[in-house]
């Protein structure tokens, strides 16, 4: 964290996995790549070899000082391109050398110069993974000039003051998976270096995606099984609201404010749930309320929910013999946690 290192790079089979889900968002849109070396950023790989079927209209990536093709970058040289692919010509599907464009920066390339801020307003999504220590300055440009994206970033980020009423206003939310391992340089040095084939990596355990594009998991209610107990639920000492941790606790039946991991993310559709703010410190922003604590313990943050009113339970409502299996099922899962 010392260091600031930002050289972190993003394996071809993550963003595969992640992307599977986005490919109808895609069609005669423009696909900015802004954080990338395009000549070894997997990210233009996978939109160049996908151009035709995902239905792109043009695919713009750039490179912060320009860099030998098989190197990584360093940021020592003043020059600094950007490519452009407007799509197959030839017919063989693939992305030759001749029918991508290079173009070259007057500056450095940074994702904050005027230059590349021109190709931002000309793209409809952006797609990338931007310097992990300027991740709030870099959403806040996405914002600034209300463009679509799907990024990668620490989760950690979930936290901040700039980031976290994004979230909460529904401006921002989770992707699908979870990348853990990201080739850095020869000479990088870190914790939990793996090299695999030769190839060094470093590994992580709370890195995700952020997007604000629509996605099918935002409009799955999670399935509830328990009901309040205020054993099982009890308040929090100094806070309105009841522990629901794991997630797997949330009742169906309570209609008050609901303490819940940051893991609830991961699940959450806006549909079932309101947020209504974070139980973290106490005082980095408007939204964060009050420390959790509980029993005298400071447990860790918590997000802060409310059920939304046309998803309260009815418990008079008597289960159909189809229904009552899968509320069977679910329950046995819950026993085995």
């Amino acid at each position: 964290m010392k260091a600031k290192n930002n050289e972190f790079y993003t394996r071809l089979e993550d963003i595969e996995n992640e992307l599977k889900h986005y490919k109808s968002h895609f069609r005669d849109k423009t696909v900015l790549c802004n954080c990338d070396d395009p000549r070894i950023s997997n990210f233009f790989h996978y939109f160049s070899y996908n151009f035709e079927k995902l239905g792109l209209k043009k695919l713009i990536t750039t490179c912060y000082k320009n860099q030998n093709r098989d190197l990584f970058s360093q940021n020592d040289s003043e020059k600094a391109i950007w490519l452009e692919y407007l799509g197959d010509k030839n017919g063989n599907r693939i992305p030759d050398p001749e029918e991508i464009g290079i173009h070259y920066f007057n500056g450095d390339g940074d994702f904050r110069s005027p230059e590349c801020v021109e190709l931002l307003k000309d793209a409809d999504i952006v797609v990338t993974n931007p310097p992990f220590s300027y991740f709030r300055e870099y959403v806040a440009q996405l914002i600034k000039y209300k463009k679509k994206f799907l990024i990668i970033g620490n989760l950690n980020a979930i936290h901040y003051k700039e980031i976290f009423p994004l979230i909460k206003e529904n401006n921002l939310w989770i992707g699908y998976t979870s990348p853990k391992l990201f080739k850095i340089p020869e000479n990088a040095e870190g914790k939990s270096v793996k090299i695999i084939d030769g190839i060094r990596y470093q590994q992580f355990g709370n890195i995700g995606w952020f997007t604000n594009l629509d996605i099918e998991k935002r409009h799955e209610d999670m399935v509830l099984f328990k009901t309040y107990n205020p054993e099982e639920h009890p308040k929090y000492d100094n806070f309105d609201a009841i522990e629901c941790c794991p997630t797997a606790m949330i009742p169906m039946d309570y209609d008050g404010l609901m303490g819940v991991p940051v893991t609830f993310l991961d699940k959450y559709n806006p549909e079932q749930f309101e947020i209504i703010g974070i139980l973290n410190h106490g005082c980095d922003s408007e939204y964060d309320l009050a420390k959790p604590v509980l029993n005298g313990k400071e447990k860790f943050s918590r997000i802060l929910i409310r059920r939304k009113k046309n998803n309260i339970i009815d418990l008079n409502y008597q289960q159909s013999e189809s229904e009552l299996p899968m509320a069977a099922e679910e329950q046995a899962k819950y026993n085995k946690l």
